[in-house]
């Protein structure tokens, strides 16, 4: 298989799923669609190696992390100067939405890039630490850190969660 023929798989088979992860990343749907396909294109700018199904896919959720993660570099580049240019912008409307999806949208989005980065990667992805870690270019202290400060703000918006469904980080091993 020819990384086009890869490439092309992996957007018509898997296109909703990398979509909805950068939607948890970012909490914008037009702007989710934008870092997969910023993703797809970092991805695919040159021709690659053909990786195989699975990894291919690992190698494009990367992309949009990083894709996400220059894009808030960027974006508090520019808050400094953006009021001299640009007029406020306007607010989906959240009526269209469930409360709950509004509810946990909010929280996500009161929370710092890469403490955001941290929960979405583990509960979403369903990585460990370790894998976390890997994935972020941090330590397994630093991913612990900003992963349980994310949980811990979540908590403080959304409410402690029932003992039985209560999202925890274990602190002395990084396995599941």
């Amino acid at each position: 298989m020819a990384w086009q023929d890869e490439l092309t798989a992996l957007a018509t088979r898997r296109g909703a799923a990398l979509v909805g992860y950068a939607y948890l990343l970012c909490g914008d749907l037009p702007r989710a669609h934008d870092l997969v396909q910023e993703a797809l294109v970092r991805s695919w700018s040159r021709p690659a190696r053909v990786l195989g199904p699975q990894a291919t896919e690992g190698y494009v959720r990367r992309a949009v992390l990083h894709a996400f993660l220059d894009e808030h570099r960027r974006d508090r580049t520019w808050a400094g100067r953006r009021h001299l240019a640009a007029a406020p912008a306007v607010a989906p409307d959240p009526t269209a939405q469930t409360d709950d999806q509004v509810v946990v949208q909010q929280a996500l989005s009161g929370l710092p890039p890469r403490e955001r980065a941290c929960v979405v990667l583990r509960f979403y992805d369903d990585l460990t630490v370790p894998e976390l870690a890997r994935r972020l270019g941090i330590s397994e202290g630093t991913a612990k850190r900003y992963l349980s400060d994310g949980l811990r703000r979540l908590e403080d918006t959304l409410g402690p969660l029932g003992s039985d469904e209560r999202l925890t980080v274990d602190l002395t091993e990084g396995e599941r």
